[in-house]
């Protein structure tokens, strides 16, 4: 069974005293620093790169060296992309860790592919938003709050729980809810939904693009259609906010007929045997490992991936629908 924890599961008062340094001041390191320091807590920020620091300083936040703010502070966030966590965690913050310390991540990842392990006398603990980092800014603002997944990975004080939880408060997580759940189960989920549901959105939105232009319809009218207008936006809010079926209850009758009678034409079972090697390539570690040779060899596949969906003419199609609507 799923536990959840919210407001009155967290009591700030259990880090108000603690220093809290945050490593990485980017997507999302800047969102939840700022979420901490305008929750009343003693917050400061280790830089990588240096020209973060004008940021940071405008910001009203004190920028660290990476060194000097772990041995300075009692709850390290670490808020830096997978692929560059491993090596500033070896090089700058594991010599300078010692008991009573406690390690936050933001996502699974380095920990369950093991890239990272921890020494067993700090506490670790992982804090994942379920939302993009602006979002994470923009509903503590708004007091909306956003979901995350929780767990502890290491109590080597006894008290990890009450810390985390103090931190998801401060953050703005548990007006929203936090689910708690294995660091393993983290990182697996989020994978699958990159490498098996955004891929497949994304195939089944061009292929119907090229299908419909290639049929004579007007580009604009198709790329609105399909995405462009917000209609589809509307209906995945809708599915969100109250579930799949009454989402689609909500549409015509039309509507229903023609999705509920189409359903089988899609229920392929090469689709359904596609997302389960994906899955099992990313609890296997061949997907992480296969990251991890990509980015020690300066991203080649990666960049000549990204050139490849560049150069494709429906983009350009995109742009003029979306200049199209802008004018109008």
């Amino acid at each position: 069974m799923t536990v959840m924890y919210y407001e009155e599961d967290g009591d700030i008062n259990v880090i108000k005293n603690k220093r809290i340094g945050v490593i990485g001041y980017g997507n999302l390191g800047r969102p939840v620093a700022l979420n901490l320091r305008d929750s009343e807590l003693n917050v400061r920020v280790g830089l990588r790169r240096e020209e973060s620091r004008a940021i940071v300083e405008s910001d009203g936040l004190a920028p660290w060296d990476i060194d000097a703010l772990v041995e300075a502070s009692d709850i390290i966030l670490l808020m830096l992309p997978d692929e560059v966590m491993a090596q500033v965690y070896l090089e700058r913050v594991s010599p300078m860790l010692r008991p009573g310390h406690m390690l936050i991540f933001a996502s699974g990842y380095t920990l369950a592919f093991g890239f990272i392990e921890p020494p067993p006398f700090v506490d670790v603990g992982l804090i994942a938003p379920r939302a993009i980092g602006p979002a994470v800014r923009e509903r503590y603002l708004s007091r909306e709050g956003f979901y995350t997944f929780v767990a502890a990975g290491q109590d080597a004080s006894g008290n990890a729980w009450d810390t985390i939880l103090a931190l998801a408060l401060a953050m703005g997580s548990l007006w929203a809810g936090a689910f708690e759940l294995t660091i393993e189960q983290e990182v697996e989920l989020d994978l699958f939904v990159q490498q098996a549901i955004l891929p497949a959105v994304h195939q089944i939105l061009t292929t119907a693009a090229n299908l419909l232009v290639d049929a004579g319809y007007p580009p604009e009218a198709a790329m609105m259609d399909l995405y462009i207008s917000g209609e589809f936006n509307d209906y995945m809010q809708r599915a969100a906010d109250s579930g799949l079926l009454h989402a689609l209850r909500l549409t015509s009758l039309t509507s229903q007929f023609g999705v509920f009678s189409r359903l089988e034409r899609f229920r392929e079972l090469k689709l359904e045997r596609l997302m389960e090697i994906t899955l099992e390539d990313i609890r296997r570690g061949t997907f992480a490992r296969e990251w991890a040779r990509e980015y020690a060899d300066g991203y080649p596949r990666l960049r000549k991936l990204l050139k490849n969906q560049e150069n494709m003419e429906l983009w350009e199609l995109e742009q003029q629908t979306i200049e199209l609507l802008r004018d109008l």
